[in-house]
């Protein structure tokens, strides 16, 4: 892996300051697991996001709490089938198995072939679907199915850093998909204003964040100024809505400063 690019390859990116919280002296979570997928080149690439933009780790650490919290309590509230769309490097399905519960994950399927090869030579029994394939252009539903998965149980939709990759239009139709076709399911998600994607929010550093991932060749494409609109329009509701300011309070005991913080929330909706 000389060269760390495109959306794929911020996954790296992303596992790299996840794996960063491990060394804190008071870590916001835990995970012993991402360190299996990182090199050399994913520090040289998360060292030169992070050297533009300082506060892009805090974002990856602040969600990475707020979705291991949201999947615990759907486990615990009953739910038996968690999905991860456009999955990446993400390890809840060994730092959070359940006996009770299925896990399935979407990705390219070179990443797929990646953490598969992984687990097996860290002799880690994970006990995941792992589906390659393309959850826009190679039907979502089709895909799960093939795989078992079953549309009338209770299901739990993690979506984490995919949004803002795709159009609007795109997640929209995502999200429809899933209403037509799964009985019960809740679906995280975190999202950017519109004025970070459009560089308007007149702060230097976000528009130097969003320049960042345009340079890895894998830029910001939508942004959503007010989520309970877009859950009235797909026939959703919000169950839980915070900045990531709010969540990095609540959970490091302090305010931040970046302004980034205001701009980037994860909600969590109910069809």
């Amino acid at each position: 892996m000389s060269e760390i690019g495109d959306v794929s390859g911020t996954a790296f990116v992303v596992a790299e300051y996840r794996a960063e919280e491990n060394r804190e002296p008071t870590p916001i979570y835990q995970d012993p697991v991402v360190s299996l997928f990182l090199s050399d080149a994913s520090r040289r690439a998360a060292d030169r996001v992070s050297s533009r933009f300082p506060a892009v780790k805090d974002m990856v650490k602040t969600r990475t709490r707020y979705f291991d919290d949201m999947l615990e309590a759907q486990i615990a509230a009953g739910i038996r089938q968690v999905v991860i769309l456009g999955a990446g490097l993400d390890t809840r399905a060994v730092r959070k198995q359940s006996a009770e519960v299925r896990f399935f994950e979407i990705d390219d399927p070179a990443t797929m072939e990646l953490k598969r090869r992984c687990y097996t030579d860290a002799r880690i029994d994970a006990d995941v679907t792992l589906i390659p394939g393309n959850y826009v252009t190679d039907s979502l539903i089709d895909l799960l199915r093939s795989h078992g998965f079953e549309c009338d149980v209770p299901t739990y939709l993690i979506w984490e850093g995919n949004v803002m990759y795709m159009s609007l239009a795109t997640d929209k139709e995502t999200m429809l998909h899933l209403r037509r076709h799964v009985n019960r399911f809740r679906l995280s998600f975190d999202y950017l204003t519109q004025s970070v994607i459009a560089k308007t929010t007149g702060d230097a550093g976000l528009t130097i964040l969003v320049e960042s991932f345009e340079a890895m060749r894998a830029p910001w494409m939508s942004g959503i100024d007010d989520i309970h609109d877009i859950a009235r329009e797909l026939g959703m509701r919000v169950i839980e809505n915070f900045t990531t300011g709010e969540l990095y309070r609540k959970y490091r005991g302090h305010p931040i400063s970046s302004p980034i913080f205001q701009h980037y929330s994860i909600c969590t909706l109910e069809a």
